[in-house]
């Protein structure tokens, strides 16, 4: 059972009451995607809040000129989608697409709703993931404003290692706010 790898994740951290695994079972959806499949499409709210259990997942958008801009990469576990429209119920600018296959848990904004109203534990649970969202967005914008490329390539590869084999290097570079020959210049010097 796919909850079973959710429940695991939220039990290291928050102690769940048998009604709140049957609750997180009934509630969270499992769903398996393949590579390159966008599960949300930008210009529409987003559905669902996604659990990963495995696969690489990314958030990115198109630019003027048509260049896709990838804002977010996720390695598992842990929760993915366009927050701030999830939340608000409003269209997101976003696509977020299956870097990887993934095997993913979801839950609907309504369904959410109804499991924090049920479980104060899942409510404390889930007031956390947002702010673990906020403080994520926050520190990613501080790095790409004073962090240089190499410094921020370094930092990417040491918290998460597993991204260099998963995840193609044009969405790394785009992720990191560079080209993607910059990012080859980077690694040619690191492996020097």
């Amino acid at each position: 059972m796919l909850q079973q790898k959710l429940i695991d994740f939220i039990q290291s951290g928050h102690t769940l009451s048998k009604a709140d695994m049957d609750l997180i079972v009934q509630y969270f959806e499992p769903v398996l995607f393949p590579k390159n499949r966008i599960i949300e499409e930008e210009g529409k709210v987003p559905k669902y809040l996604y659990y990963i259990v495995s696969g690489y997942l990314r958030l990115f958008y198109y630019n003027e000129t048509g260049d896709e801009i990838t804002t977010h990469i996720n390695c598992p576990p842990g929760f993915f989608t366009s927050y701030f429209s999830f939340v608000n119920e409003a269209k997101s600018n976003d696509n977020v697409e299956c870097i990887t296959e993934c095997e993913l848990l979801r839950i609907t904004k309504a369904d959410l709703g109804s499991l924090t109203s049920k479980s104060l534990t899942m409510k404390d649970f889930s007031i956390g993931v947002f702010q673990q969202s906020i403080a994520y967005n926050e520190t990613r914008s501080m790095e790409l404003a004073t962090l240089s490329a190499e410094q921020r390539y370094r930092k990417l590869i040491e918290n998460y290692p597993g991204i260099l084999h998963n995840v193609p290097i044009t969405y790394i570079a785009s992720f990191l706010g560079m080209k993607p020959e910059s990012l080859s210049r980077i690694r040619r010097k690191l492996l020097s």
